[in-house]
């Protein structure tokens, strides 16, 4: 039986109806009408549809609606906008580190939390962070060396 949830999405209240096991992804893409988080395997496991909680990467396809709460959502849309890009949209653009693109909310988003939780990554740091996303253009140098353009922007 569906029922009204209100979620912060992007520092904005939202009342959605959704089922309460509905997940979060078809929420943000369903009923806000947001497009950064992707609908990729339904699994957690290629990262397509990453978004923040409170500031951590979390896997918006298997999160159920009901379990969000009170918690802060950032989309992909939330980091930054067309006139001021978040760093690590403009490090993604600047390295051109997107083919299909497919992958790159979740890219930008889990190098987000990374970034919030360690400002100085290493390669090895950035590539362990970034496993669980999948990249089926081949990109992933482009991708590395955009965290690391964005983290030392961020930091330098």
């Amino acid at each position: 039986m569906s029922q009204q949830i209100t979620l912060n999405v992007n520092g904005d209240g939202h009342v959605v109806q959704v089922e309460p096991d509905s997940m979060l992804l078809y929420a943000l893409r369903d009923n806000l009408g947001l497009r950064g988080p992707k609908f990729g395997c339904g699994l957690s496991e290629c990262g397509a549809c990453t978004v923040l909680r409170d500031g951590k990467a979390i896997r918006s396809c298997i999160t159920p609606v009901s379990a969000v709460g009170t918690s802060r959502i950032i989309t992909l849309e939330g980091l930054g906008t067309a006139e001021h890009p978040h760093p690590l949209q403009q490090a993604f653009i600047e390295e051109q580190a997107a083919q299909c693109g497919y992958c790159i909310n979740g890219m930008i988003m889990q190098a987000a939390s990374l970034l919030k939780q360690n400002p100085h990554p290493s390669r090895d740091d950035i590539k362990k962070a970034l496993n669980g996303n999948l990249c089926r253009c081949g990109t992933h140098m482009r991708i590395v060396r955009a965290v690391e353009r964005a983290a030392g922007r961020a930091n330098g």
